[in-house]
């Protein structure tokens, strides 16, 4: 079977990675999550004290985002988790302040060119499935397979709100929903590789999809390329 690049892309809470995993896991693919990557970016600068909800210390950043060590490590289950400098930090990248961080780092050109470069070199070989905002268009514009995921924003902050509420986390429809529209903006108005569909990707809306529908969807798309061919 023919190894092919996967490039998801999409706004936030669009279920992308859900389908990314999926795939992977499937045929067999390394699965890379870019935006937990921009999240432990965010994580490791709430920590270090560099970003508060009012300011980020870029220079800081950037003099210190080069020691950032993120990885990606199968758990019992062989799921992918997120290990930042070594430490575990899935579960603190997943909240809605590191989620927001994340949105923010991500518009600062020496960040985003500094994660493109080892997203880069870890598809090197191909066979991988990697989402995110910049996938196809600025990461791997050369991918066979390029998707863009997208849902409404009312159902898209449903979903997150469901998630982080089973979390334990205790957040709001109307506060979720604002973060969500807020991240859209960010995403698709920043100066530095804005979200946006490449010319060959093709759209999936899953605002009124089940997972099996989109995943059939995602199966027949790949199938052309790696079997058929």
């Amino acid at each position: 079977m023919k190894k092919i690049i996967v490039a998801i892309d999409g706004f936030s809470s669009s279920g992308k990675s859900t389908m990314a995993k999926e795939l992977a896991r499937e045929v067999g693919y390394i699965y890379i999550d870019t935006g937990a990557m921009y999240r432990a970016v965010a994580l490791y600068a709430i920590r270090n004290g560099w970003m508060t909800a009012d300011a980020i210390d870029e220079e800081a950043l950037r003099q210190h985002v080069g020691e950032a060590v993120i990885e990606f490590r199968p758990n019992a289950d062989g799921r992918s988790e997120t290990y930042l400098n070594g430490e575990n930090v899935e579960r603190e990248i997943r909240s809605l302040e590191v989620a927001n961080g994340a949105s923010r780092v991500s518009t600062l050109g020496f960040v985003r060119r500094e994660l493109v470069r080892r997203q880069q070199e870890m598809g090197r070989g191909k066979g991988i499935v990697m989402d995110g905002r910049d996938i196809g268009t600025v990461v791997f514009p050369q991918a066979e397979l390029k998707l863009f995921v997208t849902a409404s924003p009312e159902v898209r902050a449903r979903r997150r709100m469901l998630e982080l509420q089973a979390k334990g986390e205790a957040v709001s429809y109307d506060e979720v929903l604002a973060n969500v529209v807020e991240r859209d903006r960010r995403d698709t108005q920043r100066a530095e590789s804005p979200l946006r569909k490449a010319a060959d990707a093709v759209e999936i809306d899953n605002s009124r999809l089940s997972r099996e529908e989109q995943m059939e969807i995602v199966r027949k798309l790949f199938n052309q390329l790696t079997v058929d061919n």
